[in-house]
């Protein structure tokens, strides 16, 4: 029988007018080409939400701010359970245009959807929609 190991991921959907920051995995890393958002797993007795701020500055060089929570899932991959936390954040300070994210770049709403992300993030591409329409 395969052991499942699990792992608590924090993740920064960061918002900044109406984009959002995404990047693609990179070739050899677990879902290479899928599009993400910044994130990673929780250092020991980490909460999920300073592990989405931290990995976000490691990630693209970008200081943010966590508003709330969107949603938490448990996902089975082949590889392992991973328990993800997403959480809405902005930007500490607006973002100069030629501020280099390291990879990971804005992308409006309605960009996202033609994007191939992870099964994991589909509920959360529809909750920002949802929230999309609720404000128009």
């Amino acid at each position: 029988m395969t052991e499942f190991r699990h792992k608590t991921i924090g993740i920064a959907v960061v918002e900044h007018q109406g984009c959002y920051l995404v990047g693609v995995r990179p070739p050899g890393a677990s879902l290479a080409g899928f599009t993400e958002f910044p994130g990673g797993k929780c250092e020991a007795n980490e909460d999920p939400s300073a592990a989405a701020v931290r990995e976000c500055f490691e990630e693209t060089g970008l200081r943010v701010e966590v508003l709330e929570l969107l949603t938490r899932r448990l996902y089975e991959y082949a590889y392992g359970s991973v328990d993800l936390h997403f959480y809405l954040c902005h930007p500490l300070e607006t973002p100069a245009a030629e501020h280099d994210l390291q990879g990971f770049r804005w992308q409006d709403l309605s960009s996202l959807g033609s994007m191939k992300f992870p099964d994991a993030n589909v509920p959360v591409l529809k909750l920002l929609e949802q929230r999309a329409q609720a404000t128009t």
